[in-house]
């Protein structure tokens, strides 16, 4: 599911019974993303963001946008 939002998995760690799943997705991505995350996970998974760096919007995302608001 994180690739389809574009996102960048850096790694995963086994911590007991669970996986920790560290990756980069863009913020405009993650919406809803906790409901999906519930449904695959049957309610048993969570998830935290932190805010990492700002990156430039690749061109078709940045044409989509100004398509949208033009």
């Amino acid at each position: 599911d994180l690739n389809g939002r574009r996102g960048q998995i850096q790694g995963q760690e086994a911590r007991g019974v669970a996986v920790v799943v560290n990756a980069m997705v863009p913020l405009a991505n993650m919406f809803k993303y906790v409901d999906n995350l519930r449904s695959m996970s049957q309610g048993r998974a969570a998830y935290t963001m932190q805010f990492d760096h700002y990156e430039p919007v690749p061109t078709a995302v940045a044409q989509e946008v100004q398509k949208k608001y033009a």
